[in-house]
Order: C-alpha cells, then structure tokens, then sequence
C-alpha cells in the first residue's frame, strides 16, 4: 500500500493534502463532518496582530469557473487564536499552519514572535498584503520586499517557515529565490490572481473593494506553470495550490513540482474534496506501484 506522508521542512504530514488558508476557517465548521486528522493538516485563516473586520460588502462574487473575493482577512487576531482556537485544533491530532498577514515589517514580527511560543507546526507568510511603506503595494510583488519581510520573520522565530507567493509578478522564480535566500523553509503558491467583475445593471464593480482575488479551477494552469517554474528555480519544498479540484488535479500538481498540496475553494463546493483527494491519490499510487510520494515530486516530462 502506498506510503502517502510527506515531510516539509522537518514537518510529518499523514498525507499531503492541506486545508488552504482562508477557505476552512480553523477547521469549526467541518469537525461534524469529519476528524480533521484525516487531512495532511490545516493552514488556519489569516491572521493578524489584532483583531480585523475586514472589508465592507459584498466581497464575494461568482464567476463562471471559480470565486473573486474581498474578505480582507477578517479574524480575531492572533493572541485571540492562540487562545480560542488552537487548543482545540492541536487536540485533533493535525498539523497546525498559521497564516500570518501584515500591512507593514512590525506587524508579521509581532505575529511571529507570539506564534513562536505556541503550538503551532508551522508559519505560513501571506505577503500578498499592502506595504504601506511602499504606497500600498503588496509585499510579495518585488523581490525587495519579499525578501524584507520573509527575513525579518525568520528572525523573530524558529518555527518552520512558510512564504505564500502571489501570481501577481512578473517573474514568480525571482520571488522564490529571493524568499529561500533569506531563510524561508518552504513556500506555497499560487494565492489569488487580481480580477474584477462589473453589474451592468448599476454599472459598479460587484465587488465594494472594486477588485478581488480570483480563486478556483480558472488559476489552475497558472498556478501548475508556476509551480513547475519555481521547482527549478529553489531546492526548497513547495506547497502547490490554486484550483485543485480533483486527486487528478492533484497528482498534476505534484508532477510539477509540489510536495503536498493545499485545496480551497474546492471547499465551498464540495467540504468533503479533500478526502475524495487523499483517496484519489491512495488508489493512483497503488495502480502504479509509486510507493512514496516522492516518487512523483517533479516528475513531469517536458517535451
């Protein structure tokens, strides 16, 4: 039988499908359906230093293959997670990923250094926020920025490092580098890619914000082109996500490049995807003879 654990970053994952930050909260809404142990772990919502309400509605909207949305990480902070949440999380039994967000360098050290002392596995950087230093430009858009911020975390903290990278460049290896450069243990991607959609009627963006994040099966080709980009590019694990939908999905992901794999919007959908993923992959590996799945890491055959 197949031996679907996977190691990241000195992290064992039972398997390496993980809950993606911002489409399964912290894991309250699904534990009626099922133990969440049975999942490779759980990216929790993202966090920040004290508590958001997020953006005003509507910040949803549909679009024919996938969601844009404009939550703007409502949460409850995260000294309100370490207190609320996590306790129950870590009795689960999974791997705990906390996903910290931050308008400027002082906020994502804060975040970690309160992380640090907690039970959390493993911290994953969202940089796709604004830099107010920088006029509003997200962190992750330039090498210069991702690389402040991922250094300045990793000093604040000896947890595993996670960096999220956004589509939103030009060139995602050079992000890549410039994160591994300055000591991140892995990186996930992709997060959302900017879009828009207008009512024709009202003749206003459907969105209050005006744009939001486009998630679900419409980035999957973007999100497996980057993936397999940035597999060449660093000798860092990498978390592949963006659209997956199916174990199909998955094991393409994988091919690219991705040690595990993390499924959002999926979620919305269908909240048992994730399993029918982890079963998929099982019966995929067994029909093959792959004993590990690091048999199938990067195994993509360019033409």
């Amino acid at each position: 039988m197949a031996d679907l654990s996977v190691r990241i970053a000195g992290v064992e994952f039972p398997n390496p499908v993980i809950a993606a930050s911002g489409t399964y909260g912290n894991g309250e809404c699904y534990t009626e359906l099922y133990p969440l142990s049975r999942l490779g772990g759980v990216s929790c919502k993202g966090m920040t230093i004290e508590p958001k309400m997020g953006n005003v509605p509507p910040r949803i909207a549909e679009t024919p293959s996938g969601i844009l949305n404009s939550v703007g990480l409502q949460n409850i902070g995260v000294h309100g997670f370490v207190e609320y949440y996590l306790p129950t999380l870590k009795e689960e039994g999974n791997v705990i990923i906390a996903n910290v967000a931050g308008a400027v360098l002082d906020d994502y050290i804060a975040a970690a250094e309160v992380l640090d002392a907690s039970d959390v596995d493993m911290i994953e950087l969202n940089i796709s926020c604004p830099n107010v230093k920088a006029g509003g430009a997200t962190w992750g858009v330039t090498k210069e920025g991702a690389a402040a911020v991922t250094h300045a975390v990793r000093k604040a903290t000896k947890k595993p490092l996670i960096v999220k990278l956004t589509p939103n460049v030009t060139d995602i290896t050079e992000i890549a580098r410039a994160v591994e450069a300055e000591g991140a243990d892995s990186i996930s991607l992709i997060n959302t890619l900017l879009g828009m959609r207008i009512d024709i009627n009202s003749r206003r963006p459907i969105l209050h914000n005006n744009v939001g994040g486009l998630s679900g099966p419409a980035v999957f080709p973007v999100a497996v082109r980057m993936v397999w980009q940035c597999y060449k590019a660093v000798h860092i694990p990498i978390i592949g996500m963006g659209g997956i939908s199916t174990w199909e999905d998955a094991v393409e992901m994988i091919l690219a490049g991705a040690s595990a794999v993390q499924i959002g919007t999926a979620i919305f959908k269908d909240p048992y995807s994730p399993l029918k993923v982890i079963d998929g992959l099982s019966e995929y590996m067994d029909k093959n003879g792959i004993r590990s799945v690091s048999e199938l890491v990067g195994q993509v055959k360019p033409w």
